[in-house]
C-alpha cells in the first residue's frame, strides 16, 4: 500500500505538462490533460480543485479556459503538491505499545514510558527527512529532468498538441510515454 494517492501522481504529472524545461508556463484544460495522459477526467477534476484551493494552479478565463501554474515553477515544490492533494500525512502512528508489556502487570513504570518512544522518534526523523527531500524538488526541477530524458522535439509536440486543443482543432497524434 502506498503512502500517497494516485491523485498525487496525476497532479505532479499534470503540473509537469503545464511547464516546459525552461520554466515557461503552458495552459491546458483538465479534459485535455486527462486525455493526454490517459487518466480519469472526473478524478483529475477533483485533483485540480485541490490544487486550485492551495493556489498552485489558477483557472484561466474564456470558452477554452483551463488552468495554468499560479506561481513560478521554481516555487512549487513536490511537497506543496502532496500536501494540497492528500494533506499532511504521518508515515507512522505510534500506538504506545511500550505501555502494554505483560511484565508490567497493567502498570508501566515511568522509565518505560518517559519521553518519546524510541521507535516513534526514528519514524519522526524519517518523516522529516522525506518531507525535506520533497520540499527540495520543484516542478521546474522535474521538468528539466524530464526534458533531458525526452527526445528532442517532444516539448514542441506537447505545445502544438495543447495549442490545437485550445483552438478546437482536435487531438493530434502524439506519442506520450510515461514521465
Amino acid at each position: 500500500m502506498s503512502l500517497y494517492s494516485a491523485g498525487v501522481e496525476y497532479g505532479i504529472h499534470c503540473l509537469l505538462y503545464l511547464v516546459d524545461e525552461r520554466g515557461d508556463t503552458r495552459e491546458s484544460s483538465v479534459r485535455d490533460l486527462a486525455e493526454l495522459q490517459g487518466v480519469p477526467q472526473e478524478y483529475l477534476a477533483k485533483v485540480f480543485t485541490k490544487l486550485a484551493r492551495a493556489k498552485l494552479v489558477a483557472a484561466t478565463e474564456g470558452v477554452r479556459g483551463g488552468f495554468r501554474l499560479a506561481r513560478p515553477s521554481d516555487e512549487i515544490t513536490v511537497l506543496d503538491i502532496v500536501n494540497a492533494i492528500d494533506g499532511p500525512k504521518k508515515i507512522f502512528d505510534c500506538r504506545e505499545i511500550r505501555e502494554r508489556c505483560t511484565l508490567f502487570e497493567g502498570s508501566a513504570p515511568g522509565w518505560a514510558t518517559e519521553g518519546t518512544c524510541a521507535i516513534h522518534a526514528v519514524m519522526l526523523g524519517a518523516q522529516k527527512r522525506m518531507e525535506e527531500a520533497l520540499a527540495q524538488q520543484t516542478i521546474l526541477d522535474l521538468a528539466r529532468r524530464f526534458g533531458r530524458k525526452a527526445p528532442a522535439g517532444f516539448g514542441q509536440q506537447v505545445n502544438e498538441w495543447m495549442c490545437e486543443r485550445r483552438e478546437g482543432k482536435g487531438a493530434g497524434d502524439i506519442p506520450v510515454s510515461q514521465v
